[in-house]
């Protein structure tokens, strides 16, 4: 029985890494909320302010793609040591920002941050944590990651509302000192070591293949899909995507393990993981942007429109990795898919017709389908590979659910900045781009269905032929 108890030394550490990710994912969508005010202070095109929250994502996604060599190199002290100095540095130049460039250096200073911090927590779940009782604690830091984008809005919408956007960044500044208190407490947690020297080409690889792509979608936001350098942008991806390709298949030196995807469940748990996110952080920006400019109601508003999901699919993280502990991965994922498709179904039904009642409701559904999924997705991926994979696994599941929300935002933001730059009212036009939106989150919930479906097709067939 003892080898089943979770220490409290081993509870502190998760909770130091859990507070420094939960306050850097918060601020990221709590500034959503904030842009139609900041694009007017900074004198910056919505366009151009995504990059507060896609460029952010972008160098988290790079940082994450070098944890599975950090985890493995340094001591997880020395590591969160580091993530809270930069986080602190960041934050305090976002308070004090007098310009656009000073702000998105801030918070690609925060993203370095995230970025560490996030699969540290994942790496002491699974190295210190038995794996009878993996599901529930991967279900617990799964809703702490989860929750922090959707209670984002409410944050920032509230701050902004009584104090001001700067307030988001002076309030982070406490809960960091706590999470350093703790972590200096209880994170003792050493490297395993490891011979790999860093792959340098790799990451500048991975670099441009993401930064290019984003790059592209951010053009098209600013100046239209049919903008040539939307094209010549995704030629340097398509360009980058090969090299990268070549690189990882003869390279001895791999900053990311493709590798594991080889595994076929582990593969299509990876990409319904990638969905997910990119559905979850891609919706949190257009709602509020919907609820502003076609509502006319507050940044504070939007952001309470959102509260009753962020904590139903909160309290359902944790349940999810009970089901999983004791029913396995199909039960959840699929709930998490139909629960998924009908709610993207109904906001691309209703665009033209929501209230805020009607928002409310269907974000209420669409997180509960998330939270079910999220962890449980990755939970299923770590069961099918060894234990010394799982340093590998984390960091490519957790360089990938970046690059999701990343994508996800330049995606969903060109597609409504673009329509903007069409004549017409800001209300219509904004509601056209959202319904585009939704619809292409319809097609990626029904692949999230199939992936869930095909994976249990393939586990059936494996157990017959044992």
């Amino acid at each position: 029985m003892n080898e089943q108890k979770v220490s409290r030394q081993t509870i502190g550490s998760i909770a130091a890494a859990a507070i420094l990710s939960f306050i850097g994912i918060l601020v990221e969508t709590s500034l959503n909320v904030t842009f139609p005010e900041l694009t007017r202070e900074f004198s910056v095109s919505l366009g151009t302010m995504q990059w507060v929250t896609s460029g952010y994502l972008l160098m988290v996604t790079i940082v994450m793609s070098t944890t599975g060599f950090l985890n493995q190199k340094f001591n997880s002290r020395t590591l969160f040591m580091t993530a809270i100095i930069f986080n602190m540095i960041g934050t305090l130049l976002c308070a004090t920002a007098q310009s656009f460039p000073i702000l998105l250096g801030g918070r690609l200073l925060q993203a370095i941050s995230t970025g560490v911090s996030t699969p540290l927590m994942y790496h002491i779940v699974l190295s210190l944590v038995p794996q009878s009782k993996r599901g529930v604690y991967l279900g617990i830091a799964a809703m702490i990651i989860s929750l922090a984008p959707a209670l984002g809005p409410t944050y920032g919408g509230t701050l902004s509302a009584f104090w001001s956007w700067r307030a988001i960044f002076i309030v982070a500044l406490v809960f960091l000192l706590v999470a350093a208190l703790i972590g200096g407490k209880y994170i003792r947690l050493e490297a395993r070591g490891t011979t790999t020297k860093f792959d340098w080409l790799g990451v500048i690889l991975l670099t441009v293949t993401f930064g290019s792509l984003s790059l592209a979608f951010a053009n098209a936001g600013n100046y239209g899909f049919s903008d040539q350098r939307f094209g010549w942008l995704f030629v340097v991806f398509g360009a980058a995507a090969v090299l990268l390709g070549l690189h990882l298949h003869f390279s001895q030196r791999k900053i990311l393990n493709f590798g594991l995807l080889h595994n076929p469940v582990v593969g299509l748990r990876w990409l319904n993981f990638f969905i997910l996110q990119f559905i979850n952080i891609g919706i949190s920006f257009v709602i509020p942007i919907f609820i502003e400019d076609n509502l006319h109601a507050s940044a504070f508003i939007a952001g309470l429109v959102l509260l009753p999901g962020s904590l139903i699919g909160a309290a359902i993280s944790p349940l999810a990795g009970r089901i999983f502990d004791q029913h396995g991965a199909f039960v959840p994922l699929l709930c998490s898919s139909i629960f998924i498709l009908i709610g993207t179904t109904l906001f691309y039904l209703s665009t033209f017709t929501a209230t805020l009642l009607m928002i409310m409701l269907i974000y209420v559904f669409l997180r509960s389908g998330f939270n079910l999924g999220f962890s449980n997705s990755m939970t299923d991926a770590s069961l099918q590979v060894s234990a010394d994979k799982n340093a590998d696994l984390n960091s490519l599941f957790n360089t990938f659910q970046q690059f999701a929300g990343s994508f996800g935002t330049s995606v969903l933001s060109a597609v409504i900045s673009a329509k903007r730059l069409q004549p017409g009212k800001v209300e219509s036009l904004t509601a056209s781009g959202s319904r585009v939106d939704y619809g292409l989150l319809v097609v990626l919930a029904l692949i999230s269905l199939s992936t869930v479906v095909i994976s249990r097709q393939l586990k059936s067939k494996k157990l017959n032929n044992l």
